[in-house]
């Protein structure tokens, strides 16, 4: 009865990727140019969550992670969305990350809480721990949160926006994979170490600084070796150390420069904030940290990474918090441009520009390149099921 049981869950599985691969395969023909294919936002949701459905993750866990990824495609931060899609599966797969277990928390006073993630998927862990910050500021004015056992979790701004639709200030900091050279060193020893920001302005007017320490996530440069394209100056290194814009001696055996490339150019500025985010994840919370936190895409253990998440809520300060980030807002946004420039931004206006073209095309615009990478990664997940 339990072989009868697995073969036909086996069978389940499968019908739920060849599904996927039909579905993905038949928007890769309906282009609306040459270059991209147009794929609704309810689509990209339900793809995340067919393929992790398929390698037995929990319905509810499913959609989390779907959230967070379609989130961060259609904010424009292609690197962490469905890019990322392939990884969560494998983990999945390799009990790397764990689909029996739920997050909860350890410790907590009025204030702060402590939270074991059980090694589940990073958006659920952080989506406990962010609620957690908002209720606890909500009550006291502050929340602050840590975790440890937790995996990727996506876009830090997710779960500071997520405070931020609140009316609160919402921060979020990861430790991650070792990545990133410090300055004058040739070894990768700290991750890219991102963190968020969101304030609330008025008519969810919100200020949402999403950013790594690093001066580029690696998402970013694997996008540039899968179009082929050089990186820029300040992106990364080789393996001695020195500066490329290859991007595939970046990741063959160099490294992620930190915020502001090499020493001249203030790179160990970005370097200290990678070691803050670490300090405020890894070691507060008894994770992980620096070079013990596995290799990147690796599943020889458990990724065991440590976060950060803060709720403020700003009524318990100064009054009037809402009106003065907007007005600052305004008067930012209204500074004559530079010469050749068109408009000064506020962090979080690129992203909104990109919500608004999505509207404008009535879907997330994806590269055909990227959607024959999604193919691949469900038959990635395909041949999963026959190890």
């Amino acid at each position: 009865q339990a072989l009868v049981c697995l073969e036909f869950r086996g069978y389940e599985m499968l019908s739920r990727f060849r599904f996927a691969i039909r579905s993905f395969s038949r928007l890769a023909s309906t282009s609306s140019s040459s270059d991209e294919a147009i794929v609704s936002s309810k689509e990209v949701r339900l793809f995340v969550q067919r393929c992790m459905l398929a390698v037995g993750t929990q319905r509810d866990d499913a959609a989390v992670l779907a959230e967070v990824l379609a989130t961060a495609d259609e904010r424009g931060h292609y690197s962490h969305g469905v890019n990322r899609l392939e990884m969560y599966v494998g983990d999945v797969h390799s009990k790397m990350t764990r689909t029996d277990m739920e997050p909860r928390i350890v410790k907590h006073t009025a204030a702060t809480a402590l939270v074991d993630g059980k090694h589940a998927l990073g958006p659920v862990v952080g989506k406990l721990c962010m609620d957690t910050a908002i209720s606890k500021a909500k009550d006291v004015g502050i929340g602050w949160v840590v975790c440890s056992g937790s995996n990727h979790y996506g876009i830090a701004g997710w779960y500071a926006i997520r405070a931020a639709d609140q009316g609160l200030i919402g921060m979020s900091f990861t430790n991650t994979s070792p990545l990133t050279v410090p300055t004058r060193s040739r070894e990768s020893v700290l991750g890219t170490n991102p963190l968020a920001v969101a304030a609330p302005g008025k008519d969810g007017d919100h200020f949402v600084l999403d950013m790594a320490t690093s001066t580029a996530a690696v998402g970013k440069v694997e996008v540039n070796l899968r179009k082929g394209i050089p990186i820029p100056s300040g992106w990364g290194v080789d393996s001695k150390g020195t500066e490329t814009h290859d991007p595939k001696a970046v990741l063959d055996g160099g490294g992620l420069l930190p915020l502001g490339g090499t020493e001249v150019s203030s790179g160990y500025k970005g370097y200290g904030l990678a070691t803050m985010v670490e300090i405020f994840c890894g070691i507060l919370a008894g994770a992980a940290y620096g070079p013990n936190i596995r290799k990147w895409l690796s599943d020889s253990k458990e990724a065991n990474l440590g976060q950060c998440f803060v709720a403020i809520n700003p009524d318990m300060f100064a009054p009037g918090f809402t009106d003065r980030l907007t007005d600052l807002m305004r008067i930012l946004r209204s500074l004559r441009p530079a010469e050749g420039e068109t408009e000064v931004l506020v962090a979080g206006d690129p992203e909104r520009k990109h919500l608004e073209k999505i509207d404008y095309l009535g879907g997330i615009p994806y590269h055909h390149t990227f959607i024959s990478a999604l193919v691949s990664c469900v038959l990635f997940g395909q041949r999963l099921l026959y190890m």
